[in-house]
């Protein structure tokens, strides 16, 4: 007579772990198939970088913003000072105009 083992309660059954790989698997495929469009992502934007700025060196374009930003804020404080200019000479022509009206009036 051939004794049964008795199976553990934590012992899966081979449908059980023979599932547990393809859901496994399936993910690793997923994972997998992610990092190569991320990877081709990568390599697109590294080009994009090396046409648009010459670098696809994070550093080096940190330090290119860096400028950019900089020079954008000169324009933007000369353009500023501009805009003012003319607001200061169109105020004192029309201060100028309504003395002259007044003058003329008297």
């Amino acid at each position: 007579m051939v004794k049964k083992k008795k199976t553990d309660s934590s012992a899966r059954s081979i449908d059980e772990l023979t599932n547990e790989y393809k859901r496994l698997n399936e993910r690793r495929i997923e994972a997998q198939t992610q990092l190569n469009e991320a990877t081709n992502r990568l390599k697109e934007l590294q080009k994009e970088a090396e046409e648009e700025f010459g670098t696809s060196d994070v550093e080096q374009l940190q330090a290119k913003l860096e400028q950019m930003e900089s020079e954008n804020e000169k324009r933007r404080q000369e353009y500023q000072e501009l805009l003012e200019g003319i607001a200061s000479d169109l105020e004192k022509v029309e201060q100028e105009s309504t003395e002259t009206e007044l003058s003329d009036d008297a």
